[in-house]
């Protein structure tokens, strides 16, 4: 006969390892199943946490977890092919005030949030793969596995296995991640003495910089560029729509190599190592793409639920928190005796609804589209705006009423007064 548990946990990464954390603390017997040699196994790369949404489920986390850097600055580059123009902010606020971006090792953290699961009573099998979900009509009743006799029933199975949740989509429960929304992101780890990095990003022992990029570095396509400080390492990567990659046949790995040598990325990863390099997936379509999140016997969180701000490239905020808001209504229903109905599970929709991760994503529901239908805003703009840059900064006895008059006539030549009047208003739609 199958064993039971109280809840089966599919996967391992932030949201996963929340999840089992907070169901096992409450007392539930908790099975947490992850595909990988060991969490994070597959996440070797640098990312950014935020201590917020771990100190909700960790108090005093900053003490405990494998931070590497407090992140303290941060530059965004609009770039053409040889320049940038950006903003710059540094700072931490008062100094009562504790940094709440943080950079770290993906597998250092997967391991220690797992431990933490395991510490509060989680059994985790590693090396298992989830085939399918058992059913009973239409509820959910547990999972096989790919072991012998690999059939475990549980009375709620929380879906935290990534962007393309194969369990979900294998069972129906989800429609299989659209190429229009979900980004490709390639990523290497650079490695530097922690002086050098120190000197080159000009901050002190334990604070970190992120700079973000856009512009032409993408050549026309959604997505971004990124730096991440790490102790003695830079994680530098870059990322587009997977739709996007298709219809411009260019590689992400040529798209990583050039911008790994525009002149205002190279002299920041001169004389680097690279000791790795990796390529996730990341769901981006934003509030209109997420799935239905709960049903009978089920619910789904993080990266499986399409759960990312990619305005503001947020992603283990949302992992952290709709993992955790997941496992509080199951242990919220069990307390009162009910079961892990559909009709029952949508206060965990409720609660979605009432935090920042949907007021976010709801905010930002039409910028994709926008972004996908107004390629200009990837590629005329950061020319025009760096071109204008230079113009204005160069010395060259031109007086600076003309070279207004040069930037404005060039702003209209490319996009034409009526054009600059709907770019305007599109942006301020997108983001209102």
């Amino acid at each position: 006969m199958a064993e039971k548990f109280d809840a089966i946990v599919v996967g391992a990464g932030p949201s996963g390892n929340v999840a089992a954390l907070v169901m096992a603390r409450a007392g539930m017997k908790v099975l947490q199943l992850e595909r990988g040699e060991y969490p994070g196994s597959k996440n070797v790369q640098g990312a950014i946490v935020y201590a917020e949404a771990l100190e909700a489920v960790i108090p005093n986390c900053r003490r405990q977890a494998p931070f590497e850097r407090a992140v303290l600055e941060q530059r965004m580059w609009l770039m053409d092919e040889r320049s940038h123009v950006g903003s710059h902010f540094r700072g931490g606020g008062d100094d009562s005030e504790q940094p709440t971006r943080y950079t770290v090792i993906r597998a250092n953290m997967d391991k220690w949030l797992s431990g933490k699961a395991r510490d509060a009573g989680a059994l985790l099998i590693c090396e298992t793969t989830v085939v399918e979900l058992l059913k009973q009509g239409d509820r959910v009743v547990g999972v096989r596995t790919d072991r012998a006799n690999g059939d475990i029933l549980a009375d709620v199975v929380v879906l935290a296995d990534g962007v393309n949740s194969l369990v979900a989509t294998r069972s129906g429960l989800r429609p299989p991640v659209r190429a229009k929304d979900v980004a490709l992101a390639v990523k290497e780890m650079h490695f530097l003495p922690k002086q050098t990095i120190e000197e080159r990003f000009n901050i002190p022992a334990n604070e970190g910089v992120v700079i973000e990029m856009f512009g032409k570095i993408t050549k026309g396509m959604v997505g971004t560029g990124f730096l991440y400080t790490n102790k003695e390492s830079i994680s530098l990567g870059i990322g587009c729509m997977v739709e996007d990659f298709k219809q411009a046949g260019v590689s992400p790995y040529q798209l990583l190599e050039e911008m790994k040598n525009h002149p205002s990325v190279r002299p920041l990863i001169a004389g680097s190592e690279v000791k790795e390099y990796s390529a996730h997936l990341i769901p981006e379509g934003g509030y209109n793409a997420i799935p239905a999140v709960h049903g009978d016997g089920w619910v789904i969180c993080g990266d499986s639920g399409g759960f990312v701000n990619s305005v503001h490239r947020e992603g283990s905020n949302l992992a952290m928190t709709t993992g955790r808001l997941a496992a509080e209504t199951i242990v919220q229903l069990r307390e009162e005796g009910r079961e892990c109905t559909s009709a029952n599970l949508r206060r965990y929709r409720a609660a979605l609804e009432q935090s920042f991760v949907m007021k976010d994503l709801k905010k930002y529901r039409d910028v994709p589209d926008i972004l996908h239908g107004n390629r200009q805003f990837l590629t005329t703009y950061p020319e025009l705006l760096t071109r204008a840059a230079h113009t204005m900064l160069k010395v060259d006895n031109v007086d600076k009423r003309s070279k207004e008059k040069e930037i404005k006539r060039d702003f209209v030549a490319r996009r034409s007064r009526l054009g600059l009047l709907g770019d305007a208003i599109k942006l301020v739609r997108a983001f209102r």
